[in-house]
């Protein structure tokens, strides 16, 4: 889905890593949540702490995956998840654009 119809967004940002990553949470109706982010090149960690997909929407990203020894390529158009109470590196090669959805 291109766009999101009937949410609340949060103005205030989330910003993290001085401003190398920054989202918007969007509120939905039924309760669930989605966040809408920019990341810029660079090597990040983060932890979760609910289950998490996240969808690549523009740019190209490398993910470790928790219990994973490899790292893999994720491209706009593509998605991983990441479990609940687990940490993931993620290396951000080109400017890229994200949605994580949590559940």
């Amino acid at each position: 889905m291109s766009q999101f119809d009937g949410v609340s967004v949060v103005k205030q940002a989330n910003i993290y890593f001085d401003g190398k990553v920054t989202s918007r949470i969007v509120k939905f109706a039924d309760g669930s949540r989605k966040t809408l982010g920019i990341m810029m090149p660079g090597d990040y960690e983060f932890g979760t702490d609910e289950d998490e997909l996240m969808e690549i929407l523009a740019g190209e990203v490398e993910v470790l995956l928790p219990g994973e020894t490899q790292w893999q390529t994720i491209v706009g158009g593509e998605s991983f998840e990441v479990p609940a109470n687990a940490k993931f590196g993620i290396k951000v090669k080109a400017v890229t654009d994200y949605c994580c959805s949590y559940s």
